[in-house]
């Protein structure tokens, strides 16, 4: 069954969020944020676990983010978008309520993210503020 959406009124609905960070999947994470942090010359703003996140290259824009993975990601999923909110219940319904679908949740200390999928299969993450 195919979900369309027109109008305004499914607008209003979705609450505010925005895209914190594009990640990517990377075998050796610490050399692949190393390339990319100097060749943007961007320094490293974080580390967490498996995941490193370069500085935003200005003021709301997306941060660069590096996520450690056992094995190459096949295919073409290798970047995925993390979109943050106020309400990620409500966003998750709302993405749901569009098409997409649940994958599954993550957790690293208190942070929480639900792994979603788009309608045609792209992944993306859904987290609270």
């Amino acid at each position: 069954m195919e979900t369309q959406v027109s109008g305004s009124a499914q607008l209003k609905d979705a609450p505010p969020s925005y895209i914190a960070s594009i990640m990517v999947s990377a075998v050796d994470a610490e050399r692949l944020a190393a390339f990319w942090s100097q060749f943007l010359n961007l320094e490293v703003a974080s580390r967490i676990d498996q995941f490193i996140w370069l500085k935003a290259a200005g003021p709301g824009t997306p941060q660069l983010g590096f996520q450690q993975v056992a094995s190459p990601t096949g295919g073409r999923r290798r970047l995925h978008l993390d979109i943050h909110t106020p309400d990620a219940a409500s966003l998750r319904r709302h993405a749901e309520f569009l098409g997409a679908s649940f994958v599954e949740g993550h957790d690293v200390g208190d942070f929480h993210w639900d792994v979603m999928q788009d309608p045609e299969g792209n992944e993306f993450c859904i987290a609270q503020d």
